[in-house]
């Protein structure tokens, strides 16, 4: 069970860097509300899933997940 409990901690680190990494390289939800943001905001609106910002978002809520889970399951005692 201990090597278990290493794997899982090893994944929880990884996790966590990578989701610090990614909460980072996200842009501000202020970002782009200037005065040519209009037209922009719409084009941007429609494509934001298949854009890399709705990418990282996506990507970040399942890390998040994750993280939560495993910070769940390593809290226990079974493990």
């Amino acid at each position: 069970m201990n090597v278990v409990r290493t794997i899982l901690l090893i994944a929880f680190i990884i996790i966590s860097l990578i989701l610090a990494a990614l909460v980072l390289m996200q842009e501000g939800k202020s970002a782009g509300l200037g005065a040519i943001s209009g037209a922009a905001e719409t084009y941007w609106g429609k494509n934001k899933g298949r854009s890399m910002e709705g990418t990282l978002v996506k990507l970040t809520k399942v890390l998040a997940v994750l993280f939560f889970i495993l910070a769940a399951v390593l809290n226990t005692r079974f493990i």
